[in-house]
């Protein structure tokens, strides 16, 4: 076993959203997700089959929920999101990258 570092190789320009799967294990999977500027697509809501338990690492976002209601994250903040709760990010910060830890169970 080597350990990796959640920070390490995050390129200095990238055009869109960052995922990457860092464990998946049955039903369970963790992913990290960069962002510099993004917000979800236009084309519509994250509705998913699993609850996300998510965190911002470092930097700030916002979410907002299908009944209008937002929020925003900061650094060490989470959240768990039920299924089916439909959400989209709608601002990431553009000056700096903001790095979240996602986890599908």
């Amino acid at each position: 076993m080597k350990p990796k570092n959640i920070f390490h190789n995050i390129p200095q320009d990238f055009d869109k959203e960052l995922f990457e799967l860092l464990l998946e294990q049955g039903s369970l999977t963790i992913e990290r997700i960069v962002s510099k500027g993004h917000q979800s697509p236009d084309s519509g809501w994250y509705d998913q089959e699993q609850n996300e338990w998510v965190m911002v690492i470092k930097g700030k976002a916002i979410l907002t929920f299908d009944d209008e209601s937002s929020i925003q994250l900061e650094t060490g903040d989470f959240i768990n999101i039920p299924c089916h709760k439909k959400h989209r990010v709608t601002w990431t910060d553009p000056d700096n990258e903001t790095i979240w830890l996602a986890v599908h169970y």
